[in-house]
């Protein structure tokens, strides 16, 4: 008998969902969607080179609710609207050339945190409040290309600075918002469960 590969595992989207190509096509581009639409909550300090956006809550809410394959598929799929010339990134910026700027790390780390919180949504992390923790373990993870990028960028096109300057310019600014963004994507998931179950039981 042939298996049929799952793409979601035992994710919410999965519990909504049927499991087929087509659903994770549409579920994909939803996903992509969702990062256009949280890159448009954007404020950019006078002091930095990196806006503050509601991204980092969406790559956290895709990875959790689609899992990782799929989380990770949405995040590349809206890194290529972007780079294909869609206005889709921070301030309605768009083309390639926007990974060579200050953000370029801060891209590629959505990447990653989708992957650590789908992955752990998978396990069933995602029914309860403690998803917060694969979310702080996510949310650090995007630092970390992020300010090696940013570190790399000001040798290249300006004066070289130190580490604790990057930290000063990438890192401490974002602290409060990032965390603030992390506990309401952390509630938000189990709230969604919550109701799922809530809704098919009294179907």
């Amino acid at each position: 008998m042939q298996q049929t590969m799952t793409f979601r595992g035992n994710t919410l989207s999965a519990r909504v969902l049927p499991e087929s190509w087509l659903t994770n096509v549409v579920l994909v581009v939803a996903g992509s969607a969702l990062m256009a639409v949280s890159a448009r909550f954007s404020y950019q300090f006078s002091f930095s080179t990196v806006p503050v956006t509601g991204q980092t809550f969406g790559a956290l809410l895709i990875g959790a609710v689609l899992g990782s394959r799929l989380g990770t598929a949405a995040i590349f799929a809206y890194l290529a609207e972007g780079s294909a010339g869609l206005p889709v990134f921070a301030q309605g910026h768009s083309g390639i050339w926007e990974f060579a700027t200050a953000s370029g790390g801060y891209l590629f780390g959505f990447v990653i945190a989708a992957f650590i919180v789908g992955w752990f949504a998978e396990r069933g992390w995602d029914r309860s409040r403690w998803i917060v923790l694969p979310m702080l373990a996510a949310n650090a993870a995007i630092y970390v290309p992020g300010l090696i990028w940013l570190h790399q960028q000001f040798a290249v096109v300006q004066t070289p600075i130190s580490w604790q300057t990057t930290l000063d310019y990438g890192l401490w600014p974002f602290v409060a918002g990032d965390l603030a963004k992390l506990v309401a994507a952390s509630l938000a998931v189990p709230a969604g469960w919550e109701i799922v179950e809530k809704l098919r039981t009294s179907l």
